[in-house]
C-alpha cells in the first residue's frame, strides 16, 4: 500500500519542479536584462544636447525651426502614422518592442519605432539601422523621453527629419514642396508631405506620384484609424490637388 502510495503521489511533484524552474528562468532573464540596461545606459552619451544638435543639423542644411506651436495638421497625421501611442510610452513601445528580435536577425526594419527612437538614431547614430545602432536608440529612445517634454521631441523630430530633394526640416520641405509655411499646408498637402519620412525618394511626389499617392492613402488610413477624421472627410482630402510649387 505504501510503495502504491508513492506512485501515485509522484507525478503531482513534476508540475512543483517545472513552475520552480520557470520562476528561477525569469528571475534569470530580469538579473540580465536589468544588467544589460544597465551597462547600456553608461555606454550611451547623455541627451542634453538633443536641441543643439538639432539647430547645428538645420544651420548645416539650411533648414528652418518650426514655429513653437507645431502645425496640428502635421502633428495629427504624423503622430497617427508614425507613433500613434506617442503620449502613452516611455520612448519605446511595446508593440514595437515585440518586433524588434525580428528586425535585428532579419536586419530589415519591421516597423514600431518611436519617434523618440527615430530621433535617436538621426541625432546620435547619424542615421545607422544595424543591429547595435538600433540598441542603443532604444536606450537613448527612454533618455530622449525623460530628459524633453512630447512637444520639444515633436518640433525636434521635425527639425532634424529629411523629407528628400535636400529639405531637412518640416519648414524647408513645406516651402520646396509647396512654396507654404507647414502651418498653410491643407490636409492634402501635410499628409504628402508627412508621408516623405519613411522614404523620402521612393514617395517623393515630383518623381514619383502614383507611389506618394499610395502613401498618402496610408497616411489618411491612419488618421481615420485613430479618429481624426471620419472616412467620408479622408475620401475627399484623397482627391484634392497638391499644388506643388514646380507643378
Amino acid at each position: 500500500m505504501q510503495n502504491l502510495s508513492s506512485q501515485r503521489s509522484a507525478p503531482s511533484a513534476r508540475p512543483v519542479r517545472w513552475v520552480r524552474r520557470g520562476r528561477r528562468l525569469v528571475v534569470t532573464l530580469v538579473v540580465v536584462v536589468a544588467v544589460a540596461l544597465g551597462a547600456a545606459w553608461s555606454a550611451t552619451p547623455g541627451v542634453g544636447d538633443a536641441r543643439a544638435r538639432v539647430d547645428a543639423r538645420l544651420a548645416a542644411f539650411a533648414g528652418t525651426p518650426v514655429a513653437a506651436e507645431v502645425p496640428p495638421r502635421i502633428a495629427a497625421a504624423l503622430l497617427a502614422t508614425e507613433d500613434s501611442h506617442f503620449a502613452d510610452h516611455i520612448g519605446i513601445d511595446w508593440r514595437g518592442a515585440l518586433r524588434a528580435p525580428l528586425g535585428l536577425v532579419s536586419g530589415r526594419d519591421r516597423g514600431g519605432s518611436t519617434l523618440h527612437q527615430q530621433l535617436a538614431r538621426i541625432l546620435y547614430e547619424d542615421g545607422a539601422t544595424d543591429p547595435l545602432a538600433k540598441a542603443r536608440a532604444v536606450v537613448l529612445a527612454v533618455k530622449i523621453d525623460r530628459g524633453w517634454s512630447n512637444l520639444d521631441i515633436l518640433r525636434m523630430y521635425l527639425d532634424a527629419a529629411y523629407f528628400g530633394h535636400g529639405f531637412y526640416g518640416v519648414g524647408a520641405a513645406a516651402r520646396g514642396y509647396f512654396g507654404l509655411a507647414p502651418d498653410e499646408l491643407d490636409w492634402a498637402q501635410a499628409t504628402v508631405l508627412v508621408g516623405l519620412v519613411q522614404a523620402p525618394s521612393a514617395y517623393d511626389p515630383l518623381v514619383h506620384p502614383e507611389l506618394a499617392k499610395a502613401r498618402q492613402a496610408h497616411v489618411l488610413d491612419r488618421l481615420v484609424a485613430v479618429g481624426t477624421l471620419a472616412r467620408a472627410d479622408a475620401e475627399a482630402i484623397a482627391v484634392q490637388p497638391w499644388r506643388l510649387a514646380e507643378e
